[in-house]
């Protein structure tokens, strides 16, 4: 934390600008050891400078504008500065070579944003933003990268921990100074109501941020079927490309074909699978074998039936186990005679779309079934302020299983004290989420992520 880091903070390869940022105690004084141009050291804060950069013998090695952000208004509330160089490969390495070489320690992966979070200017739901919003490729993406470095995200948080420090004073200040008289004595009838509330807290952010890690993650969709109903024209038909061979021939599809596209700017990772049959074709087997295992970890299953076609058991008995999962069956090929009997396999109607993909009849209707089954509109209207990462709502997840435990302890009426601890280690833990309370493990595995440079 007390040396001077320093990186290449624009993409590699040839452009017309790279920027190569500096952050430390000696910043300034490094730049300012190998430019020529006005004295940097003597700078005001937030100014750039004109100049060139030279070596050791005094040759140029390229004409700059240096930034000069001194600290504590900077990113990582140290100096900081940025040269802004050509961007060739060959200028861009040997200004980070001149600075390697006059002070400077290569800046390690998302070194400048743990920075910025262990002097204070962020907390880590904030910094996740920033990778998030680094990541973002869709405009929903963008916007939920935007509120949790807004540190929208982390009033989420705050705002529970400050409901259980009230418990836990309220408890103290009842086992410390029984005798004031205008403190509310603590009773089941008081801290259960405080306690559910809490967990009811809980219960809405979870629920809530499963839109959060759809509009992050995407929805994983998986096409099921047997060979020859039209997976991969379906897939095709969505892609608006051929990216899936199409052929009569069955078992041509052997491995899992991927596609992705936007729906109300939520990404659908699309999986076309090898049809299901059985098979004496080891390969296409094996094609099989992995079909059914996508269909059991994907959160949406397109399954396509042959209208043309009638169901066989096999087909029957995946239907059936489809349950609690997230669907749409697909009756494909309509534009020929019906053999398929819906009527005995208990499948909501609403969630069936009849198509002919060869015709393009019906993508539009599967779209907005798509639309519908993940709440999409809604998502897309409302401002997206949601846990997103899989860390925080783990946490999150087991404090509610804790939160319940507590609630079933004031209703056992177990000893008061033994309850507070169990309310401040769930504080404690709900800490971790934006930082509050860390392991150096956690920072060390969550920001070797980043790219090098941010």
């Amino acid at each position: 934390m007390f040396d001077t880091i320093c990186a290449i903070a624009t993409s590699r390869g040839n452009g017309a600008i790279s920027i190569i940022r500096v952050s430390g105690e000696e910043s300034v004084k490094i730049v300012n050891h190998i430019f020529k141009g006005k004295n940097l050291e003597k700078a005001d804060s937030h100014t750039i400078h004109y100049g060139h950069l030279i070596d050791k013998k005094q040759k140029e090695i390229d004409e700059v504008l240096v930034s000069i952000m001194l600290a504590p208004r900077t990113y990582t509330k140290e100096n900081i500065v940025e040269i802004n160089t050509h961007g060739g490969l060959a200028p861009t390495n040997k200004v980070l070579e001149l600075l390697l070489e006059n002070g400077c320690r290569l800046a390690e992966p998302g070194e400048f944003t743990k920075r910025a979070f262990l002097n204070g200017r962020i907390d880590l739901t904030e910094a996740e933003g920033v990778m998030d919003k680094i990541n973002a490729i869709t405009e929903k993406q963008n916007e939920l990268a935007t509120n949790q470095m807004n540190g929208k995200v982390s009033d989420l948080i705050n705002t529970l921990r400050d409901e259980m420090i009230q418990i836990i004073a309220n408890i103290n200040v009842n086992m410390d100074y029984p005798e004031y008289d205008d403190v509310d004595i603590i009773t089941n009838d008081i801290m259960i109501p405080k306690i559910k509330k809490v967990k009811e807290s809980i219960q809405k952010i979870l629920k809530e941020s499963k839109n959060g890690r759809i509009i992050k993650e995407g929805i994983t969709t998986s096409i099921i079927g047997r060979p020859n109903v039209g997976k991969s024209s379906l897939l095709n038909a969505l892609l608006e490309e051929e990216k899936a061979i199409v052929t009569d021939i069955a078992g041509t599809t052997r491995d899992i074909v991927e596609g992705h596209i936007n729906i109300n700017g939520i990404p659908l990772n699309i999986i076309d699978t090898a049809g299901i049959r059985s098979t004496e074709d080891v390969i296409e087997a094996m094609g099989v074998e992995k079909s059914l295992a996508m269909m059991n970890q994907a959160d949406l299953i397109l399954f396509v039936l042959n209208n043309n076609e009638e169901i066989t058991k096999e087909i029957e008995k995946l239907l059936q186990s489809l349950g609690n999962k997230n669907y749409i069956i697909i009756l494909n090929k309509i534009d020929l005679p019906s053999k398929v009997d819906l009527n005995h396999i208990k499948i909501e109607q609403d969630r069936l779309v009849k198509m002919s993909i060869v015709n393009k009849e019906g993508i539009e209707e599967l779209k907005q079934k798509i639309v519908d089954l993940f709440n999409m509109t809604e998502i897309e209207e409302k401002d997206p302020t949601y846990l997103s990462s899989a860390r925080s709502i783990s946490i999150l997840e087991n404090a509610l299983t804790k939160i319940e435990e507590v609630e079933e302890s004031i209703q056992n009426n177990l000893p008061i004290d033994m309850i507070e601890m169990d309310i401040k280690v769930i504080w404690e833990e709900l800490g971790k989420i934006n930082g509050s309370t860390y392991e150096e493990e956690l920072l060390d595995e969550m920001f070797s992520r980043f790219c090098l440079g941010k």
